[in-house]
């Protein structure tokens, strides 16, 4: 099981540091799950999980809402029947924070556990 679950979310100011290439990578290792992308510059991580149906897409969502309120870190959050998809990245830094990987693996921990 991924040590990143352990963590929790510091908080990220405009300035904190971005992950480096090298560091995003190692991370990587630990939720295998998640590509990293670039949207207009941004290097997000994103994920698509499936479900059976609607209600288990959205009761997920919710779940990873909820997480994510505690952390006052907010993913980008898509569902409909049958998947759910995420991303996350720092907005305050137009790039990743440890934070989001902390975040990435805990969502797969819901997700686990559902």
């Amino acid at each position: 099981m991924s040590e990143l679950i352990d963590e929790s979310c510091s908080a990220c100011r405009v300035g904190a540091p971005q992950v480096g290439e090298k560091e995003s990578r190692e991370l990587l290792l630990q939720i295998p799950d998640w590509a990293i992308v670039t949207l207009k510059e941004v290097p997000q991580l994103k994920r698509e999980y499936k479900f059976g149906n609607f209600v288990d897409a959205q009761g997920f969502c919710n779940k990873v809402a909820d997480m994510a309120e505690s952390f006052n870190h907010h993913p980008e959050i898509t569902f409909g029947w049958g998947y759910a998809r995420l991303t996350w990245y720092t907005h305050k830094i137009h790039g990743l924070h440890r934070n989001d990987f902390v975040c990435a693996a805990k969502s797969d921990q819901l997700f686990n556990e559902s």
